[in-house]
């Protein structure tokens, strides 16, 4: 078995004064990677299990801590993404063992589609046959262990730190919802809402030496297509080594943002992935080595819950869906009368809105889901003098997260995604104004 790597990193930057941090941090990191062939999330084309391993798999973590002890953890993922019940029961472990608040608490996906099937994700899409199922179960309960294990020895590593943050751009991410004759297809959209914002926070000792860099980017971490069978962390993967290699024992954590509608271009190609990976690590470490704001005060965190509403649906589609040739709709059909006979069809979703701000420096929106561009760039618009880091996928990922104004355009965010997520079809238009005054709640409970 792969031993887990927990790693602490310094580097010195040179001409940093040295200083005398009123707040602390800690990071580490564990690879995640499978240890043999195992299904592969994010495509259904895929007809075959992983085949190597093109770079590891990671998982990363950041413990930030204030000067009255008030602490806070960001766990970022090289996956496509986490079910609740598994972030839920880390996060009570955390709880029980640290003391960690869950509202404290937040993981994040990048969402690469060449990394293994979590189960509870996508579970419509995953290979319904032994002996994959055994190895898909026996990963996701190795990496429950492995996420736990990556929170305590952040904690563990807290130490005087400054934290800074600045923002760069990148161009690569492009609006994949295409507009044509016959409806909304995932293509290239050059007049679609985009969000070029690449929020970096920078960690370093009091002596100056970076000990970690925490990026983000709003685009699918697709740049790797479905005739791709190694395992990888896409262009978030190549960003985070690069980055690596820029300064040496540093720790990069990647926080996918919202880029459910977001592409990168070009793509299908190898050396696209490692030019895209390249491209936001260039952005990275210009604005880490250049002029940052100091985030310095209390860190306040507020974590709750919102009931997002299905459009209505009947048993009788899904009776009538089961004699679909698609085998992915069978599944949901099944899935979804299984449901009706046990009375518990669903009407509503459990979705996680978080917000974890640090006085005088940044505010960080965790929201679960494939979130798409449109709910950051309200976010910036409510608050502007806010700076803001808007991430997607985080603590769960139920599915797309679409706005009204995707829903009454249709395409494949809107309603042939949830085919693939197993949920019983598109939300109602109350989604966007739900999920919206979730976020003004946990703002307004962390200050703002």
């Amino acid at each position: 078995m792969r031993a887990p790597v927990l790693l602490a990193a310094i580097l010195c930057l040179p001409g940093m004064a040295a200083a005398a941090p009123k707040m602390k941090a800690g990071v580490a990191r564990i690879d995640i990677t499978p240890e043999g062939p195992i299904w592969m999330s994010g495509y259904a084309a895929r007809n075959r299990p992983s085949e190597g391993v093109l770079m590891p798999l990671w998982a990363k973590a950041l413990a930030l801590e204030d000067s009255r002890g008030n602490r806070a953890v960001i766990v970022t993922t090289d996956l496509i993404g986490l079910p609740m019940e598994l972030t839920d029961a880390v996060a009570a472990r955390a709880m029980e063992k640290y003391r960690l608040e869950r509202a404290s608490l937040v993981f994040n996906s990048s969402h690469t589609h060449t990394g293994p099937v979590v189960r509870g994700n996508l579970s419509v899409m995953e290979s319904q046959q032994s002996p994959h199922r055994e190895a898909l179960a026996a990963y996701r309960q190795g990496l429950q262990q492995k996420l736990f294990d990556v929170i305590g020895a952040a904690l563990a590593d807290l130490s005087p730190a400054e934290i800074t943050i600045a923002y760069g751009e990148a161009r690569f991410g492009v609006n994949r919802r295409e507009f044509t004759a016959k409806g909304v297809i995932l293509g290239v959209n050059p007049q679609g809402p985009v969000d070029p914002r690449v929020p970096v926070v920078r960690v370093t000792s009091p002596a100056g030496k970076v000990r970690a860099i925490l990026f983000g980017y709003a685009c699918h971490n697709t740049t790797l297509t479905a005739e791709f069978y190694q395992l990888s962390g896409d262009y978030a993967g190549y960003a985070q080594a690069e980055l690596e290699k820029e300064f040496p024992g540093a720790v990069a954590l990647f926080l996918q943002l919202c880029g459910g509608d977001q592409n990168p271009n070009p793509r299908s190609r190898l050396e696209h992935a490692e030019q895209h990976g390249r491209t936001l690590a260039a952005e990275v470490a210009r604005v880490a080595r250049g002029p940052m704001q100091t985030a310095s005060g209390r860190i306040r965190a507020a974590y709750q819950l919102t009931a997002l509403p299905f459009a209505p649906h009947t048993r009788e589609q899904f009776e009538q869906e089961l004699k679909d040739p698609n085998v992915f709709r069978q599944r949901r059909a099944a899935l979804m009368l299984k449901l009706y006979d046990e009375r518990r069809e669903p009407r509503l979703l459990r979705y996680p809105v978080q917000a974890i701000r640090v006085e005088n420096g940044f505010t960080l929106i965790a929201l679960g889901g494939e979130v798409v561009v449109d709910y950051a760039l309200w976010a910036y618009r409510t608050w502007p003098k806010e700076r803001l880091i808007v991430a997607g996928y985080s603590n769960d990922v139920p599915c797309y997260i679409p706005t009204a104004r995707i829903l009454r355009e249709g395409g494949y965010e809107a309603v042939d995604s949830m085919i693939y997520y197993g949920q019983p079809g598109p939300f109602s238009e109350e989604v966007e104004p739900r999920v919206q005054e979730a976020v003004r709640q946990v703002m307004k409970r962390v200050g703002r």
